[in-house]
């Protein structure tokens, strides 16, 4: 795609701190609400410390080639809830984050020594185009749900199933049509400087319209209009309870037996993050024209996440992972410049220090941050329907596989097993791959087939030249 920042490039400085602005608007969300679903006293400030901090590592190994941001991972919320439910205080339970952070890390960095050594070839050959495309597809898609219910606030559901809408879900849809709105306004029709911030814009209209709703609701007492929790700048925190603080605390009642409940609940999941991994830095690789796997290469990249992850849970208790909203941010604002990212990450840090800031941010109701959502998911999808389209569809190998990976990560096909989840993603991820295989095992034998008759035919051909 024709970028209007390419990855070495340096934005003008007041361009560059709003584009860095956006960037932060784009993951914040998430990034703060791991922990609050955590609970157990968890900083969202230290959260979004970490994931600064993280991202920095990140960009160090992977030397500023490689356009993402970093934030705290879905994936580890049953580890991370294992790891306070085994534990028999609570700064046990903080020093179990730091320890199952140290073993996500390690498999990223044994997996990262592994493709030192074997190369990336295999992974081509394992993940191509028909398995990844689609991966990268329902990494959007399966994010659909949570950007649609989003945009809806206090939605009912009656005794059959059936949502209804409240005036209160009404009125946040309106302010979350009115953020996707201005926000696709500024991308189609914005010029320069708009074109590029169409979050912004559209977080910045769709929270007034909130704001007036609120005001309106507060003045004659009408709950169904008070969209944004203004209460909590009465609860603010001044600093972030940075993690390994109360982590040290716990050495005292650590035990073998709980290092492997930790070891247990981690690692796995590790494994399931590195294919998403995969599917992200291909999707990326996509949107810049450069391929990550090669250069800088997935060994760095592998190393910046595991590394990064360390230092990140380190703070903020939670692992990092690259984050789908950052690289949509990247393919719809044209904008993949590294320093943009570095940037971010340090307002990050510096924005944890500032309760007020990181209020604001966290008083934008959750119906603008899904008009928003909408297009940033659906970017995600459809940069992978990309990655498709030069496959041939005709053919039903591919289309099995496709098939497979779309109804599997659709639907929804979570794999438990104990403490150990797979998420939908990484099931069709997986369950993909294996069918590409029989396919191709097949593909192979019939090839192998219709090639002997010709290979014979030429050889009597060649034998009765050689008579002549």
């Amino acid at each position: 795609m024709n970028l209007e920042y390419g990855v070495k490039a340096k934005p003008p400085v007041h361009r560059l701190l709003v584009l860095a602005l956006q960037q932060l608007l784009a993951i914040l969300a998430a990034t703060i609400a791991v922990p609050a679903i955590i609970g157990h006293g968890m900083s969202s400030s230290a959260a979004l410390f970490g994931a600064g901090v993280g991202t920095l590592v990140y960009q160090l190994f992977t030397r500023f080639k490689s356009p993402v941001f970093l934030g705290s991972s879905f994936a580890f919320l049953g580890s991370m809830g294992a790891a306070f439910a085994g534990a028999v205080t609570a700064q046990l339970g903080y020093l179990g984050l730091l320890l199952g952070a140290i073993f996500a890390g390690l498999v990223y960095v044994v997996i990262a020594l592994l493709v030192k050594f074997c190369g990336t070839k295999w992974i081509n050959k394992v993940m191509p185009a028909v398995v990844i495309g689609p991966t990268v597809a329902i990494i959007g898609l399966s994010l659909a749900g949570n950007a649609i219910g989003d945009l809806y606030k206090n939605l009912m559901v009656d005794v059959n199933g059936v949502a209804k809408m409240t005036w209160t879900s009404s009125i946040a849809l309106i302010c979350g049509l009115v953020t996707l709105g201005v926000t696709i306004a500024c991308s189609v029709y914005g010029k320069k400087m708009l074109k590029m911030i169409p979050f912004i814009i559209g977080i910045a209209a769709g929270y007034c319209v909130a704001a007036i709703f609120t005001v309106i609701g507060n003045v004659a007492d009408v709950e169904a209009l008070k969209i944004i929790n203004f209460s909590l700048f009465k609860e603010m925190q001044w600093y972030p309870d940075f993690t390994f603080i109360q982590a040290f605390k716990g050495f005292k009642d650590l035990d073998g037996a709980y290092i492997g409940t930790v070891a247990v609940a981690y690692i796995p999941v590790a494994f399931v993050v590195f294919a998403e991994h995969i599917a992200d830095h291909k999707n990326l690789s996509s949107i810049i024209d450069q391929d990550l796997l090669e250069d800088p290469g997935l060994t760095r990249t592998l190393l910046g996440d595991g590394v990064g992850s360390i230092a990140g849970a380190f703070f903020g208790g939670c692992p990092n992972t690259t984050y789908g909203e950052s690289v949509g941010c990247v393919a719809i604002s044209g904008n993949a410049s590294t320093i943009t990212i570095t940037v971010t990450a340090l307002m990050a840090i510096v924005a944890s220090f500032i309760a007020p800031f990181v209020t604001l941010l966290a008083t934008i109701p959750s119906c603008v941050m899904g008009g928003v959502c909408v297009a940033l998911y659906g970017f995600i999808a459809v940069s992978g329907l990309k990655m498709i389209q030069k496959v041939d569809l005709g053919d039903n190998k591919n289309l099995f596989v496709v098939s497979v990976i779309l109804i599997a990560g659709v639907g929804g096909m979570v794999l438990t097993f104990g403490k150990v989840t797979i998420t939908a993603i990484a099931s069709a991820l997986i369950l993909g791959i294996l069918t590409n295989v029989l396919v191709s095992i097949g593909s192979k034998k019939k090839n192998a087939v219709e090639e002997a008759p010709a290979a014979e035919e030429k050889a009597e051909e060649k034998d009765s030249t050689d008579a002549e």
